[in-house]
């Protein structure tokens, strides 16, 4: 029983080959950073949270060459990692699946498959870098929300020719006063025949009299 107590917090590998994996684990930690970095689009980006990916890798690696075969330690890290609550949401599908991968490339280094830790970063760091770069997942859309501000004496028909110009199809969602009452703000979601065309849109509806302002809106952000 003393020897099997013994073996259970003994360590199956050599210094020089744990530090290797470190060595490995970090290396392919940075290169998913700099995937990450290269691919990220949101506009929350943290530093942090980069150099977390590498610390990660290396973590995982540590992870794994201590549990090596040994399923005695593989329950007392699953408790002792049980006892730490993370409270930070992560709202970001891309931040999650650069966790994975870090996790995943890490553990590859930790067992040793240093050529499938290499590889597989590389491999998949790049298709994702393809895709992002390529727009693959972009949906290309003519759907948008259109808000005037008129003066109040503005009629109707001085713009809907415009909107029949340039718009495929085109619909009243709101209207209401806006500021001392002697202007209204008119919502419409237009569907236009050229989503190319939507600043010379804007700027045909602002060279109308009685159009003080004009905004047009598509993924939260306007033109």
């Amino acid at each position: 029983m003393t020897q099997d107590f013994q073996t259970a917090f003994s360590l199956s590998i050599s210094l020089p080959q744990a530090l290797f994996n470190l060595g490995v684990a970090f290396v392919v930690g940075l290169l998913v950073s700099l995937f990450y970095r290269w691919t990220y689009r949101g506009t929350d980006y943290s530093s942090t949270f980069v150099i977390s990916l590498i610390a990660m890798a290396m973590i995982t690696a540590i992870v794994i060459m201590v549990i090596g075969n040994n399923l005695a330690r593989a329950f007392g890290l699953v408790g002792a990692m049980s006892i730490i609550r993370f409270r930070t949401a992560i709202k970001n599908t891309q931040d999650i699946v650069f966790i994975f991968f870090s996790l995943a490339v890490g553990m590859a280094a930790g067992v040793g498959l240093h050529t499938v830790s290499v590889a597989g970063t590389l491999l998949v760091g790049g298709i994702l870098l393809i895709l992002f770069k390529s727009n693959y997942a972009v949906q290309y859309k003519n759907n948008f929300l259109l808000q005037l501000v008129v003066s109040e004496a503005t009629e109707e028909g001085a713009y809907l020719p415009v909107l029949g110009r340039f718009c495929r199809d085109h619909r009243l969602v709101n209207t209401r006063a806006s500021g001392d009452l002697s202007r209204m703000e008119i919502s419409y979601y237009v569907q236009l025949k050229k989503p190319a065309e939507g600043k010379s849109f804007i700027q045909s509806l602002k060279r109308l009299d009685g159009v003080d302002q004009v905004n047009l809106y598509f993924d939260e952000e306007a033109l």
